[in-house]
């Protein structure tokens, strides 16, 4: 294999191909408090999230993925954590992530480091922001509120 063949076998790995295949809380929300819709110009993904919150934290959630598997991968990770989280917890998720994939940061903390599987994710550049698409709408879905 190719050194980039390599890199892409390492890149798909099963357990990231295991959290693009189910990914929690998909669909759309009647009625949601706010709907904020991202998309990575350099792919085309885009992620479209409803959420309400309750008591400062997020009570509704759903999230529509058109995205690659490594898009996929991040949203499945957010929707199984989303839930309950403060606007806090998702902003500093968001800003752990960013480090991770920009600045060869430490994984995300929990309950959000289950991204640790899109380390290989970090030497592929363009596609950042497919990975960051779930969190960033999230966190802009909350901040429409405030």
């Amino acid at each position: 294999m190719t050194q980039s063949a390599t890199d892409l076998a390492k890149l798909y790995s099963g357990t990231l191909l295991s959290l693009a295949a189910d990914i929690p809380l998909t669909g759309r929300l009647e009625n949601p408090q706010a709907t904020v819709r991202e998309r990575a110009p350099l792919c085309g993904s885009t992620v479209t999230v409803d959420l309400d919150m309750e008591d400062g934290k997020v009570s509704r959630f759903a999230q529509d993925v058109k995205a690659c598997a490594l898009g996929q991968a991040s949203a499945s990770v957010l929707g199984r954590h989303v839930l309950g989280r403060t606007p806090d917890e998702l902003n500093r998720a968001k800003e752990e992530l960013t480090a991770f994939l920009k600045e060869d940061g430490p994984a995300p903390s929990a309950p959000f480091d289950e991204l640790e599987a899109l380390l290989p994710a970090r030497e592929f550049k363009n596609r950042h922001a497919s990975i960051l698409l779930a969190l960033t709408a999230t966190c802009r879905a909350i901040e429409s509120l405030e």
